[in-house]
């Protein structure tokens, strides 16, 4: 396998990313990024405000006496809120009529006879009896449904709302000592918990097409899909809001074979030098893009003569969909429109420059890492191409 290289910005916005992570520790963000320990180390060493960090946390160096307290404070946490779950399923409260009465009749059945009661309310007997036959079972239901909760919750909040049942689903199918669970019931709890994504957009113009540069032939006639990793990219470019009405610009080299994000670049510009950097990354990520087909837009920065040379020297072939036609690279659309959407969540715009490109950093070195992703099966990506490579060596 060829060996990863990485520029001095990508370093510099890891160690930003790990001094900026309270709680987290040193492996933590070291798997988030796909990198070794001592690699994230080492970079800390070089480029952090803080020399001499050797611990598991961004902040300073705590003790492993420190670090046992601390697992033992959450865990109390947990056992706590399961407990209160447990005690407080009994006393959620029903809003069917006909199970009122069910109750009301089973409060007062030695003070009436159960047939007075029945005939009084104008229900069945027969179907008090099966009712109060199933109680332990609605019971057992009910407070599963509570610890099931308490699960969803948690991975929940610990990816910020940006997993939907479908993944939620998966992160606890993943539980080696869980009982597997349907998404539809995953669904109904988080319903009834307010547990909801976020769809919110904002749309700005960042294809400015060049009507005299020559157009590439479309290569991939939206056929986001590939038989191996490294054969078919897209990319693109989107704006990232700022709070004082300025924007900052990702660029994007996806591979549509796992979805992983292999090549990004961010900056205050959208001149080519942006698009270049991402592809030289995604180039220093596979060791070789010769071969490789790479889609995009029309925009100026992709059918520039200097963005032309870099594909050319790296031995990429171009390829662009229709003028105008979004939905021929809907894949990279998809991608921008998730990334705004799970980081800047009920936020418009971010605080300043420096937050965004910290933010955005962080989701997209995770985004291969640790993002479950739906085209894989609700598998991360960098997982999904190791699996299916391992297969296909087992095979042949």
């Amino acid at each position: 396998m060829p060996t990863k290289t990485y520029s001095e910005e990508f370093k510099r916005d890891a160690v930003a990313l790990y001094e900026n992570s309270d709680g987290a520790s040193l492996q933590q963000i070291a798997n988030d990024l796909g990198i070794n320990r001592v690699t994230l180390k080492n970079w800390i060493i070089k480029y952090g405000s803080n020399h001499n960090v050797q611990g598991t946390t961004p902040s300073a160096a705590v003790s492993e006496a420190e670090q046992i307290r601390q697992l033992k404070k959450e865990n109390a946490l947990q056992r706590q809120e399961r407990d209160i779950l447990r005690k407080a399923a009994k006393y959620f409260p029903a809003r069917d009529k006909l199970v009122s009465c069910f109750r009301f009749v089973d409060d007062v059945r030695k003070t009436y006879p159960v047939k007075r009661l029945c005939e009084v309310l104008k229900i069945n007997r027969s179907s008090y009896y099966k009712w109060k036959k199933t109680a332990p079972t609605r019971s057992n239901r009910l407070l599963s449904d509570a610890v099931l909760g308490a699960k969803i919750k948690s991975i929940f909040t610990k990816e910020r709302g940006c997993y939907g049942s479908k993944r939620i689903t998966a992160e606890l199918n993943d539980d080696p000592g869980s009982t597997p669970v349907n998404h539809k019931r995953v669904a109904r709890i988080m319903a009834s918990l307010k547990l909801f994504g976020f769809t919110k957009k904002r749309r700005v113009i960042t294809t400015v097409s060049d009507k005299k540069k020559p157009v590439f032939p479309d290569l991939v006639k939206r056929h986001f899909n590939a038989l191996a990793a490294n054969e078919v990219y897209v990319g693109d470019i989107t704006y990232l809001p700022i709070a004082d009405g300025t924007n900052m610009y990702l660029a994007t080299v996806i591979d549509c074979y796992s979805r992983r994000l292999v090549g990004f670049a961010i900056a205050d510009h959208m001149r080519t030098s942006l698009v270049q950097e991402a592809l030289l990354m995604a180039k220093s990520q596979r060791g070789s893009l010769k071969g490789a087909v790479f889609h995009s837009d029309h925009g100026s920065v992709y059918t520039s003569q200097a963005f032309q040379d870099t594909c050319k020297k790296l031995g990429v072939r171009q390829s662009m969909g229709a003028v105008g036609t979004s939905a021929d690279n809907s894949l990279a659309e998809s991608f921008n429109a998730a990334l705004k959407r799970e980081v800047l969540q009920d936020s418009k715009t971010f605080a300043n420059q420096l937050v965004c490109r910290r933010e955005v950093f962080r989701w997209c070195t995770r985004y291969s890492t640790n993002r479950r992703h739906s085209w894989c099966g609700y598998v991360v990506p960098a997982v999904f191409e190791s699996r299916n490579l391992a297969i296909l060596k087992s095979v042949s």
